[in-house]
């Protein structure tokens, strides 16, 4: 064999080897960067991300031309737990006489309700399991697991606030602070003393055997900020009495023997405004803008209820506000004179009449209702100022 044969033959695989690569990289691409932002990381050809927080569509398809969703990367895209679910009886907006009484109401996806945990006695260490998208409410859910084998309520779901994600832990210390949760730290609520609580004498360290020493109420001081770092936690529970003023609170009570009724949708949060020293009452400000008074031992939740996008969800087709039960609506101008205060006549004219509900009740801001301090007598003696409307509301001052 000759010697030009035999280097032809070394040199092949190095040949056959650059071709493979010219061919497969027949022109020049780009290097990733590191840096790219994961908004750019997570775009597709036809999903698009806005502001890492909304999701739109290319629109390949009428119905989603204008489709936009809020990003949820941790729901959990499986079936809820059928043991703390039941099924959905839809009335279709009807009375037991088969007449409407609410309108817009019909039809719809079948659904299942979920058990919502608002009472949240047990105490203990749950963990989250997982976060959950619920058809009957505008904020998540998550889903709970006791860590005591023994517990009444192995399994529960909550409303999931912000922020809370799988893996975390949750707290409910509606009853108070157990004893020896801080060292020290005596929770005198319990006992209906009117108390938050107070360091017992085993808590100061004997004389010869103590470090630092601490002046005047320090024990007090370093008690209850060691309270508030193991307590003060997102979707805890804790009584009014126990939370400090200026903190995001929702899911609150009215009376403490009852589940909590307040403050539950998606977004929504209230304010603790003040702490009455004289008496049992804690002032809190609601979403709405209303600040009232709310006994010290009722339980709240600690924490803004999650999923805070959900105003900015647009359906883009009426196909899908059909699929969750919500049927036209028509104007009172279309209807006849029979149906509505607005209707009859000939073309569209409401008889320069102000605008009225179908029942014919004024609609424009008149108020039909007087609540708190400026209505009937003893009719809402826990409203300290009325929640802001017109003027006041528009210019966007609650408070």
């Amino acid at each position: 064999m000759s010697a030009f044969l035999r280097i032809r033959q070394l040199l092949s695989p190095l040949a056959s080897s650059y071709r493979h690569v010219r061919l497969s990289r027949p022109y020049a691409t780009e290097v990733p960067n590191p840096s790219t932002s994961a908004q750019e990381r997570t775009s597709t050809p036809f999903v698009r991300i806005v502001d890492g927080l909304y999701k739109t569509y290319k629109p390949i398809t009428p119905s989603i031309r204008h489709l936009r969703r809020p990003l949820t990367p941790y729901l959990y895209p499986g079936r809820p737990l059928r043991l703390l679910t039941r099924p959905q009886r839809s009335s279709g907006g009807r009375n037991a006489n088969g007449r409407v009484t609410v309108r817009g109401r019909g039809g719809g996806h079948k659904r299942r309700l979920r058990d919502i945990d608002f009472m949240r006695i047990e105490g203990g260490i749950r963990d989250v399991v997982r976060i959950e998208y619920d058809p009957g409410r505008s904020g998540h859910i998550a889903l709970l697991k006791s860590r005591d084998p023994h517990s009444k309520q192995p399994w529960s779901y909550i409303l999931a606030p912000e922020g809370l994600r799988a893996g975390h832990s949750v707290q409910s210390f509606r009853d108070g602070i157990p004893d020896g949760l801080v060292p020290g730290f005596v929770d005198m609520g319990k006992q209906g003393k009117g108390q938050i609580g107070k360091v017992t004498a085993a808590a100061v360290a004997p004389e010869e055997d103590a470090g630092p020493r601490f002046m005047g109420h320090s024990e007090d001081s370093l008690a209850l900020g060691q309270l508030r770092a193991i307590t003060l936690k997102s979707g805890n529970v804790l009584p009014l009495r126990l939370i400090p003023a200026g903190t995001h609170i929702h899911a609150l009570a009215l009376h403490p023997e009852k589940k909590m009724a307040l403050i539950r949708s998606a977004g929504s949060y209230g304010i603790v405004v003040a702490h009455d020293e004289r008496s049992a009452y804690a002032q809190v400000r609601l979403q709405s803008g209303e600040i009232r008074k709310v006994l010290k031992d009722c339980p709240a939740t600690i924490g803004r209820v999650g999923n805070i996008f959900h105003d900015k969800i647009v359906l883009a087709k009426a196909g899908r506000s059909r699929w969750l039960g919500r049927r036209p609506k028509v104007r009172g101008m279309a209807m006849n004179a029979v149906d509505h205060p607005h209707g009859g006549g000939r073309g569209k004219s409401k008889g320069n009449k102000h605008p009225r509900s179908p029942w014919g009740w004024l609609t424009k801001g008149k108020r039909t209702r007087k609540p708190g301090p400026k209505g009937p007598k003893n009719s809402n003696k826990m409203v300290i100022k009325e929640r802001p409307r017109g003027v006041e509301r528009r210019e966007g001052r609650k408070i």
